[in-house]
């Protein structure tokens, strides 16, 4: 339940929209109307306040634009249903992408967007076309507000050629385990160990919820897919990510090992990325000392900071030993 909610005045021209404003008008909460798409009324005077308010704020709104960004390599194009998240993680990139709009918000006009994805699926004749739903966002924590995941799901249970995923580290998936999926949205979990749950990402659920959560989905027959990132190198780290890896496989049935992907991802950091951190968490543990990193050039043109080249090749070895051993059915996308 946000703190407080920004509705722009066109929103009110959707069912959604009006569904939305009665709703929140009769609970505690701010509610400001906003005349245009510029949000006001978000409390705080410097970075870390300002944070900290827009990660309870919701803005809900009409989406203008219905240009869809490219998403490459993973996908075709992002399907924008939501902006924003209400986690908390230290080292999330939206910090950086978002800078000082960290609110979420969400889109009334979802059937204008799902009939524009459809012409993006109809422009690549005879090709299967992949939308990503969690670029800029992560959708579920908004589900029960909006149902748009579910029915974005089942638009592209619909679609031959259509394809839908998305990554989330939260657990409300009773509106997406009873939808009609057909097999064509695929649902991620991110994934890390408690030690850095606990530690860098705040508000959400802890790994055991997360992995039981994930359990419905698959057994409701969707392909699942595991973000195990950032890996942090820390002391003790083996141990632990082998212990993730052996919950999840006692918690997933193996027959259904052939439906999981795993995308292993090493912490890395940019110098906007780490001045942005340090601002809004000051407090923050993060290892981000650039001395200790290796300095690469990312495919994006700008530089990041990387563990070492024998660090990322031990960690190599050791998902690829670990995978191998509990989920030998399944597809290693990438380790980096």
């Amino acid at each position: 339940m946000p703190k407080r909610v920004l509705i722009e005045k066109d929103a009110l021209k959707y069912p959604l929209g009006e569904e939305l404003y009665n709703n929140f008008k009769n609970k505690d909460i701010e509610l400001i109307m906003l005349e245009t798409t510029r949000t006001k009324g978000i409390p705080g005077s410097t970075k870390m306040e300002k944070y900290k308010q827009g990660k309870n704020t919701l803005v809900i709104g009409v989406k203008k634009s219905l240009t869809f960004q490219t998403c490459k390599p993973s996908a075709h194009y992002q399907l924008p249903l939501v902006t924003g998240c209400i986690g908390q993680c230290e080292y999330c990139y939206l910090n950086t992408q978002l800078g000082d709009k960290p609110y979420t918000r969400i889109y009334v006009n979802i059937d204008e967007i799902l009939d524009r994805a459809k012409k993006y699926i109809n422009e690549r004749e005879g090709e299967v076309t992949i939308f990503e739903g969690a670029a800029t966002s992560d959708p579920l924590p908004v589900e029960p507000y909006t149902h748009a995941l579910k029915k974005t799901i089942e638009f592209f249970a619909k679609e031959e050629l259509g394809r839908f995923r998305f990554v989330t580290k939260f657990t409300n998936i009773e509106d997406i385990v009873n939808a009609k999926h057909n097999g064509h949205t695929t649902v991620r979990f991110s994934l890390n160990t408690d030690k850095v749950i606990n530690t860098y990402e705040h508000r959400t659920p802890n790994a055991k919820n997360r992995i039981q959560a994930a359990a419905k989905v698959l057994n409701a027959g969707y392909p699942i897919g595991f973000i195990i990132a950032p890996v942090f190198l820390y002391d003790n780290w083996e141990t632990e990510y082998s212990m993730l890896i052996k919950d999840l496989n006692n918690s997933l049935p193996v027959d259904n090992h052939k439906n999981i992907t795993f995308e292993i991802i090493s912490h890395r950091y940019t110098t906007k990325a780490k001045n942005r951190i340090n601002d809004i968490f000051p407090e923050t543990k993060l290892p981000m000392t650039d001395e200790e990193r290796t300095f690469k050039y990312g495919q994006f043109g700008y530089g990041k900071y990387v563990y070492n080249k024998d660090q990322l090749s031990e960690m190599k070895t050791f998902f690829t030993n670990e995978l191998s051993t509990y989920f030998s059915d399944s597809e290693i996308k990438y380790i980096i």
